[in-house]
């Protein structure tokens, strides 16, 4: 049985509407969708790190709680666990304000059991972050060499704007590391104030990675691979009550469109078809749209239980 294996940060999601907190949710990028992908049956593990606090307990027990392998996740004595304050919109868009002391991030555990065919998700600042890049490359590095496909959301936030030079190394050993990359239109404004998919493919991202997808909201995902291959996928429209968490599901579907539909890391080497791009873009929006119809960071548990891998 194929895994997905992912490593990124763990917080506690506190959401706010008309300035009122109206709920609290463990959270975090590559958690988001891990815990989606638990949901549907798939063979999944998390490596990270959580405060030693009540918080964290509670991190770990949802994991465990949604069928993920926890035993990667480091705990640290006299750690305290991340916050994300985030404040919706009329829109149900989100902004966020994060409180965290990345200056003593550490990230301890043994590798993972992985396969050929395997996936590997990361991103964030957590995929960047200089504290914990040894440890981060030598996933990469054992993912590579044992034939793994290497997923990278860029997912860049303004709030580490100031940052970009110092971090640039860091994300363009990223991008030759994945064999497939996704970032939105805020994350492309940030690193290189640019608005248009295909002048950030062709300047930024085809060097290093053939297979690129942008995401913009509500508005049309890019899709760009080799051979000069394009498309566009328009959004359904969706009756939202959050957008927290819907790129992270987008890659949560996406992930799992991979393994439904038996991609391996030789199919990607030679390039997808169309069919399958078409199949596995339609899974990644399906789990998206179903993400933002709740105030959770993941697809409900009754979605999970209908989906076939």
């Amino acid at each position: 049985m194929r895994k997905v294996i992912g490593i990124g940060e763990t917080v506690l999601d506190i959401i706010f509407k008309n300035d009122q907190p109206i709920g609290a949710y463990p959270g975090g990028s590559t958690f988001n969708a891990i815990i989606s992908l638990g949901r549907c049956g798939v063979n999944t593990s998390f490596i990270s790190e959580a405060g030693n606090d009540r918080v964290g307990k509670q991190i770990i027990d949802f994991l465990k709680e949604n069928g993920v392998d926890a035993s990667g996740v480091s705990r640290f004595p006299d750690s305290q666990s991340p916050i994300s304050l985030a404040f919706l919109n009329e829109n149900n868009d989100a902004e966020y304000l994060f409180y965290k002391d990345h200056p003593h991030d550490q990230l301890d555990f043994v590798y993972p059991d992985i396969q050929a065919d395997d996936v590997v998700l990361f991103g964030s600042y957590f995929a960047v972050n200089p504290v914990i890049r040894p440890q981060v490359m030598g996933l990469l590095d054992y993912a590579r060499n044992h034939g793994a496909i290497i997923y990278y959301d860029v997912n860049f936030r303004p709030s580490h704007k100031h940052e970009v030079m110092k971090l640039t190394p860091n994300l363009l050993e990223n991008l030759e590391y994945a064999d497939i990359v996704r970032g939105s239109h805020e994350d492309f404004e940030v690193l290189y104030k640019m608005d248009d998919p295909n002048k950030v493919y062709n300047s930024e991202i085809s060097f290093y990675c053939k297979k690129f997808i942008y995401t913009h909201g509500s508005k049309p995902v890019t899709l760009r691979a080799e051979n000069g291959f394009r498309k566009e996928y328009p959004v359904k429209q969706t009756q939202t009550v959050s957008t927290i968490g819907a790129g992270d599901n987008f890659n949560a579907g996406f992930i799992f469109g991979l393994l439904k539909y038996g991609i391996t890391h030789r199919h990607i080497e030679s390039g997808l078809t169309e069919e399958q791009w078409d199949n596995i873009i339609e899974c990644a929006q399906a789990f998206s749209a179903e993400t933002c119809k709740s105030l959770f960071n993941y697809v409900s548990v009754e979605f999970g239980k209908q989906q076939k891998a």
